[in-house]
């Protein structure tokens, strides 16, 4: 048998596994500009669910937009002075997205040798996406419809290569996709402000929306996660456009968000609860930072034993802004606090 198809078997194997969700993970983003020590930082901290670091310290391309821009397939942005631009052509911002993300790709798999189980890469969803990328014009691409279903089918197509280019070079791994959408409320709500800044921008279509995400999620059925650290994240429609798992800041959470919450635990999603600050603070007792998420599961009457495996705990956010000593920290005390749950969910 050629090494190809040895390779190729590897992969269907990893894919056919039922994806065993790690107690915690990464959001994404790290401190800093070394892509070697980001990779050994996210994989040491996370055994049992590594990721793919994100360092927009480095500047434009390394940044969340210009670095999904640089996974567009055939459409392709530069940097202006008021963000990313739509162009003609791949530029210097869109190769040197490429090039980082090529880094960024050959230090995870110096340090993901012999791995397998899950393994998480984040990318920013559609929505989010046409909210911040230009058009020529200068005007959001959420204001042309047209251009939101050009750029879905872009990122879906530039998706697909990615997950393929992760699969050959940590063969054990089952890639799971998050898409970074902390836009969506306001895409929803019609709260994306124009260029001018003087009005905003019509509010999409809920089902139009939910249709853009379920061709991303389709992309790793089972096996996708839709993060956002803004507040009122849309449970119920990113249970319906097929995500698997919701990631979010729990400390966002209100009342009347525990009814969908309760639903989408007892229909299968898993939830990715972020527990600990993105930036720099005091770090309390672990087991004690869980005590909202027990509590929340006693007011919903789930039962205490399903926790563990229906959470997975997470900074609330990216720890770009962060410092070193804190990300590593804070990634260290998201274990500890699963452990935890395990220990005593109740």
């Amino acid at each position: 048998m050629s090494d190809e198809n040895v390779h190729e078997n590897a992969h269907d194997t990893a894919r056919d596994k039922p994806i065993g969700w790690g107690p915690a993970t990464g959001v994404g983003s790290l401190p800093g500009g070394d892509a070697r020590e980001a990779a050994k930082t996210a994989t040491g901290a996370f055994e049992s669910f590594p990721y793919l670091p994100e360092l927009p310290a480095r500047g434009p391309g390394a940044d969340m937009i210009g670095r999904t821009a640089g996974l567009l397939a055939e459409v392709y942005a530069r940097v202006e002075p008021s963000g990313w631009r739509i162009g003609d052509r791949p530029g210097r911002d869109t190769k040197r997205a490429r090039s980082w993300l090529g880094e960024d790709l050959d230090a995870l798999e110096e340090f993901t040798q012999g791995y397998e189980g899950p393994l998480k890469i984040q990318a920013v969803g559609p929505w989010t996406l046409a909210a911040a990328l230009e058009l020529r014009g200068g005007e959001s691409a959420l204001s042309d419809p047209g251009a939101c279903r050009d750029l879905a089918a872009s990122l879906t197509e530039g998706l697909t290569g990615h997950l393929a280019e992760v699969r050959r070079r940590v063969p054990g791994a089952v890639p799971v996709l998050q898409l970074d959408e902390p836009s969506l409320t306001a895409v929803l709500r019609g709260h994306v402000r124009s260029a001018s800044g003087y009005r905003t921008h019509r509010a999409v279509d809920r089902q139009v929306v939910e249709s853009a995400l379920r061709e991303l999620t389709a992309l790793c059925p089972g096996a996708t996660v839709v993060h956002s650290c803004a507040p009122d994240v849309p449970f119920a429609l990113l249970r319906r456009a097929g995500a698997a798992a919701v990631s979010f800041d729990f400390g966002l959470l209100t009342e009347r968000d525990e009814e969908t919450i309760g639903e989408a635990v007892e229909g299968g999603t898993k939830l990715f609860a972020g527990i600990v600050p993105g930036t720099d603070g005091p770090l309390s007792d672990p087991a004690g930072s869980v005590m909202g998420v027990r509590t929340l599961w006693r007011r919903l009457g789930l039962n205490p034993g399903t926790l563990a495996e229906s959470v997975v705990l997470t900074p609330a956010c990216g720890l770009a802004g962060a410092s070193p000593a804190y990300a590593r920290a804070a990634q260290a005390f998201c274990v500890r606090a699963a452990r935890s749950l395990v220990d005593n969910p109740e």
